[in-house]
């Protein structure tokens, strides 16, 4: 089906991880469209591939609150308001956050009290809001630029390999 990527430790640079991150991802979402499929795949990449995180998945847009999806750690909170918090802030502002300590945000939602920095990307396809990715790390400043970047790019072909639909419209 496709080739485990290295672990980044063995990559030369954090940008050559992400290079191999996102050949991976694209050969795991090879021939598969299933938007929710694709998200526990991506979720379960990241958490296999990523190192010094505690949390890895997806809240997706559901009117106007993000509810929780597919994911790899701990439980985590089900309903996040638009604007509450590190992924209610990125799902408004529709822009990447990065959090180096999450106890100095402003509202921080506290899920896991293991977590000490987070990444959130919003996942916009058409200019419409469908969710969020997000990553949390126990390692305080753990997510920098070149992981903004990467990130980012990862989001963008997870969203082009998937058919978009929303969680209501899995239910009959």
């Amino acid at each position: 089906m496709f080739e485990r990527s290295p672990n980044p430790n063995r990559a030369p640079t954090k940008a050559a991880f992400y290079d191999e991150l996102h050949r991976t991802l694209a050969a795991l979402l090879a021939g598969e469209r299933d938007w929710i499929a694709n998200l526990a795949n991506a979720s379960a990449l990241l958490w296999l591939e990523l190192t010094d995180i505690n949390w890895a998945g997806f809240y997706l847009l559901k009117d106007d609150e993000l509810v929780l999806g597919p994911f790899q750690g701990k439980p985590a909170c089900v309903r996040i308001a638009l604007g509450k918090g590190v992924c209610g802030t990125a799902g408004r502002q529709q822009k990447t956050i990065v959090v180096p300590n999450v106890h100095e945000f402003p509202g921080h939602i506290a899920c896991d009290s293991a977590s000490n920095s987070e990444i959130v990307t919003p996942l916009i396809q058409d200019g419409r809001l469908l969710g969020v990715m997000d990553i949390d790390s126990p390692i305080i400043g753990r997510f920098d630029d070149e992981d903004l970047a990467g990130l980012e790019r990862f989001a963008s072909i997870l969203l082009a390999a998937s058919d978009k639909r929303r969680p209501s419209e899995y239910v009959s």
